[in-house]
């Protein structure tokens, strides 16, 4: 049974056995269109991830900030405003006029 001249297609890594469709995919995800976006949406990430991050460290100093500075202000106030209605309450009960806040 000798062979009659068909030959099958050899397996190889050249541009001949593929088809259509692969060799468009090819040469447009090898342009340098393709790779310059590849590069451009890399950089963006990149400064996205940098941003995030010291968006996230400069959030936190912030809140620690506020955390240490603010609020004993406001519980200080809150104090002072408590005791300043606790004395004009005792200055009614016991009959003296009662003064305003002080200025």
């Amino acid at each position: 049974m000798a062979s009659r001249g068909n030959k099958r297609p050899s397996v190889t890594n050249g541009d001949d056995n593929l088809g259509v469709l692969a060799r468009v995919s090819r040469s447009v995800s090898d342009s340098q269109i393709v790779q310059r976006a590849k590069s451009t949406a890399s950089d963006a990430a990149f400064v996205s991830q940098k941003l995030l991050r010291s968006t996230g460290k400069a959030a936190w100093i912030a809140g620690t900030t506020f955390l240490i500075l603010v609020v004993p202000l406001i519980i200080e106030m809150d104090r002072e405003q408590q005791f300043n209605e606790l004395e004009m309450q005792q200055a009614s009960l016991l009959g003296a006029p009662a003064t305003g806040a002080p200025k």
